[in-house]
């Protein structure tokens, strides 16, 4: 149904106040390192440089709409016609039917989708960690790509959830039959335990966590009960 042009990583800004999250800077350079052979993956700092934490909603339009205005700054990608040369008489002599459209060929604007993994899907349910009507644009304006993992079950929760149900057809679950059990929570156990991380993470990102000694005990206790933004300031909303 789609061909896919290129993957976004836009790794969060230091205000989401998640326990353990390191500054931006490092994250942001890593997921670089990560992606530096890749020829459709590129990394995005817009969502890491704003001051305050931002919606996933407003990330992804943000996208969307740096994608349209690329598209008009662009005259390649505008609308062309196509080449008479020497075949236009004759193309003039054929039925309607058959000729030919001479309307403009437009490039369509790639659409961005949400890629994720089933533990954000059922995230969803978690009160006051997303607006209701968030979800709902997300899965009805944008869709979403979600990559099943073990103990989860996609299938079963957009069936419970009215709101996914009624969009599934734009949510699109992708089973990992090749299962990998790896998570950035087991990496970070264990730099924090002195074990190696070779093979987990490719090379260059494990010799820059060695180079800055990130994900220390030290660094696992920041923000420790601090409230995640999303429910701070959804709770709050809530309130008035």
């Amino acid at each position: 149904r789609y061909t896919v042009v290129k993957g976004i990583i836009s790794p969060v800004g230091d205000a989401y106040k998640k326990k353990g999250l390191i500054p931006a800077y490092h994250r942001v350079i890593m997921a670089e390192l990560a992606t530096k052979n890749s020829k459709w993956v590129e990394v995005d700092t817009w969502e890491s440089l704003q001051k305050e934490w931002k919606e996933t909603l407003k990330v992804l339009r943000h996208h969307q709409e740096k994608l349209e205005a690329s598209k008009c700054d662009h005259p390649q990608n505008s609308p062309t016609l196509e080449r008479l040369g020497r075949k236009r008489k004759w193309t003039e002599k054929q039925d309607s039917s058959q000729k030919k459209s001479l309307e403009p060929k437009t490039k369509a604007v790639p659409k961005v989708k949400l890629l994720c993994g089933a533990d954000l899907l059922e995230s969803f349910a978690v009160p006051n960690l997303w607006k209701s009507e968030d979800i709902t644009q997300i899965v009805a304006n944008y869709g979403l790509i979600c990559v099943t993992r073990a103990g989860n079950d996609a299938q079963k929760f957009i069936y419970e959830s009215d709101v996914l149900w009624k969009h599934r057809s734009n949510i699109h679950v992708v089973n990992e039959w090749i299962t990998n059990d790896i998570s950035s929570t087991k990496i970070r156990r264990a730099l924090r335990r002195g074990q190696s991380i070779r093979y987990l993470v490719p090379d260059l990102v494990q010799e820059y966590i060695e180079k800055h000694n990130l994900y220390s005990s030290e660094s696992e206790d920041k923000n420790a009960g601090v409230i995640l933004a999303p429910l701070q300031r959804n709770t709050a909303e809530a309130k008035t």
